[in-house]
Order: structure tokens, then C-alpha cells, then sequence
């Protein structure tokens, strides 16, 4: 192992952390010990973490969360083993998601990180599956709510491309600044991500038609992508015929009962059955897509539709009113990004996600862009109108604030975004929605959460369901590169700071959607309780100071971490 903390600061035997020891429980432990590292291993000191919604869902699963339980693939058991930061099932856990840290010391085998470097830590590991999830750092790998963290380089380097999920980072920006990249991250993701446009190459097709609608497109799209392994649910001999003489060799099952659950990438339905429809979509595989040919028929009421899986296993929905396959995936739009014209609903606007995607939306810089921030909350309304107010009016974008609660929303809208996860609103998207609109759900809807969605309507207005969780290592680096250029200050989200102390009435503000903003935890700082920025000045006035209208900035930081780490302050 290299020299520990070059700058002559030990690395002490205990440190303090928070803990989640069980279902709603927490715990400050003020004893945690801190790991020596071990031949493949990195010990990085946290400087700042983030509190996330994300946390939250932790905290009331824990040993249910698909991300809390055992890695099957991509790591063997032995090295799992070597790993003492790896707490799967009911193992305590250190939650957080939002780090950024230095690395102190290194084992001898490390052969791609060094000692003192400052890095972002990407933390979802898409390489190593768990039963319903992947691994992640702040689930099933201890996370940066703690002073000292330990990270295995095996890892830590993602399989396939060689990228490091400790990203390196300058010594310029704040460290509240470098944490928070990985929320915006989150956001920028949902934007960017490519959408598929076809049947899956190589993948499994799932065709099925009720009685006296025919099928057309199938031949052609398959065509277009390459070979599937294609099973037919058909209902008469002229859609079987259709097929055949395309040259399928079908896979058929009698029934609907018979159909596999979560395998298919692709499910075309020609028809308008609502029971049908809804069983269908269990069929869906990650990332699978269903594609509905209505044929001018309609189904008659709401549909429950999954979208805990459009958020979280990014499946897709899109249909035609016409006859032919084909059109419903050429309506399928490239990615999520906005367009010059788009007018934006962005609904829970006033909290922390969703004041990034009016932060983000106003600095796009698309011509024509207006956005009516949608909430029930007139006081962070206000907020949000001085945070996102002048980078609006400095980019020629019309920003309203509506509040909901007070006055009704018209509909028209291009592009929704929704940050609520209530199953209502939806389906409300979809009635505000105008011709082509894509509906970001951003919200983490638990998987098997159902909404009630007017399909028909979603289908005749050409709508999107889009949907994303997390972030990789390009979306990272995306916005870090913003941040370092100067083209984003991230800290414009920041509403709290905290130490360990404020980490459980944190929690209960991100929970209970009583913050306006993010909200920093310092481990430096165990003692120090949740301070908003607009009290600072009640408790350190010289931290207040250093606040640029009211925003957190590098000066304050540093003028926090002086002041409240004063050896002998009371916390």
C-alpha cells in the first residue's frame, strides 16, 4: 500500500458514518472502523455527498430494493468476498450517491488510480447484475455518507470500454459543485438517451393479432433490422398465411396464458383489447418495446399501463390508429432532447429535479422555447423563478409559473416533464399533451406501479412515453465538462447543507418535497445540523457572506468547513 494522505493527514482507525441498519432505521455511528485497503483496493476521503429522493426508497426497502440485494454476474464470489465495503442483503449499508472525494492510498496491485487525485464517482454498476437491478455504490456497495470510503478497482473500471467510474476532476470547482454533477447527470441523461427505432437485431419479436385485423409491416421491419426469433399469438389462418409467405418460421402459442413473461424485446399488437393489452405488457423484456396497431378500432377505456418500467427498464410504448406496423416505430423520435418551438410543461417544477430541468430546458437555447413550471407550492415557485429567471429572459425563453392548485392547466403542451411520482398525473400528461409530444417520466415510479392512461389518445396524438434512471459515465462527464468550462454552475440547485447530524431531517425534507433544492452533507462536519441557505445568516453569518445572491458558492463552502470545524463548536 503507498503513504497514506500525502498533505501529512493520518487516516484514523474509526470514522463517523451514517448507517441504514434496517427497514426506516438509521443510524449515526460514530465508530465505524475504516478499511485498510487491500492489494486491488482505493481508499477515497469524502469531501461532500448529496442527499437523493433515491436514499428515501432505500431507507423503506432496504433488503427488498433491487439494488440492495446479491451481485450474480460479472464479479466471481471470491472477489466479491475480498470486498469489505460489499453489504448486500441484510448487511448495514452507507447510503449516498451524489460523492465526490480524494483518494488517500492505494494497494499495491492498482494500476489505474493514484493518490491524490480528486474524482466524481460514477456509482450505478450496470456490469454486475442483481436479480431485479445492478449493483450500485450507496446500495449494496457502501456509499459516501461517510468520511472514508472503500472502492476495489476491479470494480470500479467498467468492462468493455475501460472507463474509470472515478472520474478525475480539477481542484477548481466546489466540492458541493462536483457532487451534484451526478443529479444533473441524471437529467441530462433523460434527454440524451437514443431511442430505438426498430425491432431489436438478433432479438425476440412477439407478434399478436386479434380476429379480423390484418398484419402488415412485419416482413419490412425485419428486413430493415436483421433476424429475429419471431412467436405468433394469432387469431385466424389469413394472419398465419401473411406471415408465412413472408418466409417466418413461426413459434406459436395457443393462448395468451402460454405467452412468456419479461423475455420479449419487441411486442407488435394489431388490435384494440384492453385486457389484452395489459397482459401483454408483462411480456416486455428490459428495454423492450411494444407496438400498438390499432387498425381504427379503439379501446374504449383507461389503460394500466407499467410505467415504473418505462422509468426504471426503460420500456417503450408507441402504436398507429392505421393498419401497418411500420408507422408507429418511424414515429419513435430520435432521442428526448427538446426542439425549437417545443412548449414545455415541466410538472413538480419547484423541487430539486425539476428545477434542474428548467435550469437545463431555459439554457438549450432552443428558438421558440416556452415552459410553464407547474407546482402547488407557491413559495418554491418563487424560488424557482429567481434561480431560473434570469438565465430565461437571458436566452429569449418564456418561463411561467403555474400553480396548479390555484389555476388550471390548458393543454398543448409538446414536451412534459414529470417529476411527481403519482400515478394520476400520467395520465393527466397525456390529456395536456399536444400532436408528437414526448412525456419525460422522470419520476422513479416503483416497478409495477400502473397508471391509468387513455391509450387511445396517446396513440391518435402521437405521444411518447420516455423514461430513464440514472446515469453513465458519458452522461458524467457531459456535464462536468459544463461545470468546468463555466457553462453550468450546478450549485444554482443547493438549498441546504448539512453534516451527519442533519442527515435524518434531510431525509424527511427530500421525502415530504419541503426542500426547494438539493441538499449537501459534509463529513467533515459529523456534528453540524440541516441550515438552509436562507438562515445561514442566523447561525453563521460569515458563511452567509460569502453567498452570491442568495446561491452557494466555493467561498462559502470554505468559509462553512473553517467556521463549523472548529475544534470545541458546539453542533
Amino acid at each position: 500500500m503507498t503513504e497514506p494522505e500525502p498533505n501529512g493527514r493520518p487516516i484514523p482507525a474509526t470514522q463517523h458514518a451514517i448507517q441504514i441498519v434496517d427497514a426506516g432505521r438509521t443510524l449515526h455511528n460514530r465508530e465505524k472502523a475504516v478499511p485498510m485497503p487491500g492489494p486491488h483496493q482505493v481508499l477515497v476521503r469524502m469531501e461532500a455527498c448529496g442527499i437523493c429522493f433515491s436514499d428515501t426508497k432505500l431507507l423503506h426497502a432496504f433488503t427488498s430494493h433491487p439494488r440492495k440485494s446479491v451481485v450474480l454476474s460479472g464479479l466471481d464470489a471470491d472477489v466479491l468476498a475480498e470486498i469489505p465495503s460489499y453489504v448486500p442483503g441484510r448487511l448495514p449499508t452507507v447510503p449516498g450517491h451524489e460523492p465526490v472525494g480524494r483518494i488517500v492510498a492505494v494497494g499495491d496491485q492498482v494500476r489505474r488510480h493514484r493518490v491524490g487525485e480528486r474524482c466524481l464517482i460514477q456509482t450505478d454498476y450496470r456490469h454486475l447484475p442483481t436479480a431485479a437491478a445492478n449493483a450500485a455504490f450507496g446500495y449494496n456497495f457502501e456509499g459516501g455518507l461517510q468520511e472514508y470510503v472503500l472502492l476495489d478497482e476491479r470494480v470500479i473500471v467498467e468492462p468493455g470500454t475501460n472507463q474509470r467510474f472515478l472520474i478525475p476532476v480539477g481542484e477548481e470547482p466546489s466540492a458541493s459543485a462536483v457532487a451534484l454533477v451526478e443529479p444533473w447527470a441524471c437529467v441530462e441523461a433523460s434527454y440524451v438517451y437514443r431511442e430505438r427505432r426498430g425491432p431489436l437485431p438478433g432479438g425476440r419479436l412477439l407478434v399478436a393479432a386479434d380476429a379480423g385485423h390484418p398484419i402488415a409491416g412485419i416482413a419490412e421491419l425485419v428486413e430493415q433490422a436483421g433476424p429475429v426469433q419471431l412467436t405468433a399469438l394469432l387469431s385466424d389462418t389469413e394472419q398465419r398465411r401473411v406471415l408465412e409467405a413472408a418466409g417466418f418460421a413461426l413459434t406459436g402459442a395457443a393462448d395468451l396464458e402460454a405467452i412468456p413473461r419479461g423475455v420479449f424485446d419487441d411486442i407488435v399488437y394489431f388490435g384494440a383489447d384492453a385486457g389484452r393489452i395489459e397482459a401483454l405488457q408483462d411480456c416486455l423484456a428490459f428495454r423492450g418495446l411494444i407496438n400498438v396497431v390499432a387498425g381504427g378500432a379503439s379501446f374504449g377505456r383507461p389503460i394500466a399501463l407499467d410505467v415504473g418500467r418505462v422509468h426504471y427498464d426503460l420500456t417503450r410504448w408507441t402504436g398507429t390508429s392505421g393498419t401497418s406496423a411500420i408507422e408507429a416505430y418511424a414515429a419513435i423520435p430520435e432521442d428526448g432532447e427538446l426542439r425549437p418551438g417545443d412548449r414545455m410543461a415541466v410538472i413538480g417544477a419547484a423541487g430539486p429535479m425539476g428545477l434542474m430541468h428548467v435550469v437545463r430546458a431555459a439554457s438549450a437555447g432552443r428558438k421558440g422555447l416556452s415552459i410553464s413550471a407547474i407546482d402547488i407550492d407557491d413559495a418554491r415557485l418563487e424560488h424557482l423563478g429567481r434561480a431560473a429567471g434570469t438565465i430565461a429572459r437571458s436566452r429569449g425563453v418564456e418561463l411561467t409559473a403555474v400553480n396548479s392548485r390555484s389555476t388550471e392547466v390548458a393543454p398543448g403542451f409538446s414536451y412534459i416533464a414529470l417529476m411527481v411520482p403519482a400515478p394520476p398525473l400520467v395520465g393527466q400528461a397525456v390529456t395536456l399533451a399536444s400532436s408528437g409530444c414526448r412525456i419525460n417520466i422522470f419520476a422513479g415510479f416503483a416497478g409495477g406501479t400502473r397508471a391509468e392512461v387513455d391509450l387511445d389518445r396517446y396513440i391518435e396524438r402521437h405521444c411518447y412515453f420516455l423514461g430513464t434512471s440514472g446515469s453513465g459515465i458519458p452522461d458524467m462527464k457531459a456535464v462536468l465538462q459544463k461545470l468546468e468550462r463555466g457553462e453550468l454552475d450546478t450549485n444554482i440547485s443547493l438549498d441546504a447543507v448539512s453534516g451527519f447530524e442533519g442527515v435524518a431531517d434531510a431525509l424527511a425534507a427530500v421525502e415530504g418535497r419541503t426542500a426547494a433544492g438539493k441538499i449537501m452533507v459534509y463529513p467533515s462536519l459529523p456534528d453540524l445540523g440541516l441550515i438552509r441557505l436562507s438562515e445561514l445568516g442566523e447561525q453563521f453569518p460569515s458563511v452567509a457572506a460569502a453567498l452570491q445572491d442568495g446561491r452557494w458558492t466555493k467561498a462559502a463552502e470554505r468559509e462553512l468547513l473553517r467556521v463549523a470545524g472548529r475544534p470545541g463548536r458546539p453542533a
